[in-house]
């Protein structure tokens, strides 16, 4: 092969690299004016934390699961639940508007931790702690490692056990310390916001999701790199630091109350929160028959009696 010809292929790559670069941030810059902070942002520990307080009342924090940000909540549930409570929304490390801790991917401690401080900073010293799937996680950690700091503890279709099925290998790509930085700028430049929206038909099966949330969750954000690596690597890491969790279970001694659909293929029932209640004194189980992973959504009822049921164990309400 002549220099001309390497030169030219050279030249070929920069300017594939420069298009993809380009749209990449094209389309982020298009997701977050579309779907900005909905709000405000705090400081703490010289990071950024994306939070939505709204209603009065005892407080109660909600953080959201994998890929997601606080609109999962602030679609319908916060709504019906600001009546009864001091709601505080926080955007996960990473995702949404809050910054992420390291590039290792923050670990369920990390933040825990980060979230635990904010909730303090913002007056609500021993909230409510409910957590959805992975938020579940980082909720199971606040009540290890800051047993002081929460009222009560209520899981939703969260993960707490050893699970056999591998890795997605989107997350395997997306956390890949090579191939990682080279596959999400091009995810983030060419794979449209259609295809995660046709995404979220496999996290509400067997239901479906409402009529606009796939617009309004703001797919776009999810497909920005920085969240896209926080979120692999979030997810890469998840199984070694629920493994560290289960040792502590019995240490747990707020009231806890976990509630878990039964047709849930994301997070099984069965592997996890049928084992979780009896590793946590006291904690309550309800299944719902039918119900998915989505049960803020789809079985919401259900979800706000679970709440009010776990502040009137704090002595809340």
């Amino acid at each position: 092969m002549g220099i001309k010809a390497v030169i030219f292929i050279i030249f070929l790559c920069f300017i594939a690299i420069s298009v993809t670069l380009l749209m990449a941030r094209t389309h982020e810059a298009r997701a977050e004016a579309s779907h900005p902070p909905e709000g405000r942002i705090i400081e703490v520990d010289g990071l950024r934390v994306h939070v939505v307080i709204r209603g009065a009342g005892p407080n109660l924090v909600l953080i959201h699961g994998a890929s997601g940000n606080t609109r999962d909540f602030t679609f319908s549930l916060v709504a019906r639940l600001e009546k009864d409570f001091r709601v505080l929304v926080f955007d996960r490390p990473g995702l949404g508007y809050t910054d992420d801790i390291d590039t290792t991917g923050a670990t369920l401690a990390q933040q825990a931790e980060l979230l635990q401080k904010a909730a303090q900073s913002l007056d609500a010293p021993r909230p409510i702690v409910l957590g959805h799937s992975y938020g579940g996680g980082v909720a199971l950690a606040w009540a290890i490692h800051h047993p002081d700091n929460l009222s009560a503890l209520v899981l939703l279709s969260s993960p707490s056990n050893l699970w056999a099925t591998p890795l997605d290998p989107l997350y395997r790509l997306t956390s890949h310390p090579v191939l990682g930085p080279i596959i999400i700028p091009i995810l983030t430049a060419f794979v449209p916001d259609s295809r995660v929206k046709s995404a979220i038909k496999d996290v509400f099966y067997p239901q479906s999701a409402p009529a606009g949330y796939a617009s309004y969750i703001g797919a776009g954000l999810t497909l920005r790199r920085s969240s896209m690596r926080a979120n692999g690597m979030q997810r890469a890491n998840l199984q070694k630091e629920i493994a560290a969790l289960i040792p502590h279970y019995g240490e747990i001694s707020v009231p806890t109350e976990i509630l878990h659909g039964t047709a849930d293929t994301i997070v099984s029932t069965k592997i996890h929160s049928d084992l979780l209640v009896t590793q946590i004194e006291g904690a309550v189980l309800t299944r719902l028959d039918g119900i998915g992973h989505t049960p803020h959504h789809v079985a919401q009822g259900a979800v706000i009696d679970t709440i009010m049921r776990a502040a009137r164990r704090a002595r809340l309400h």
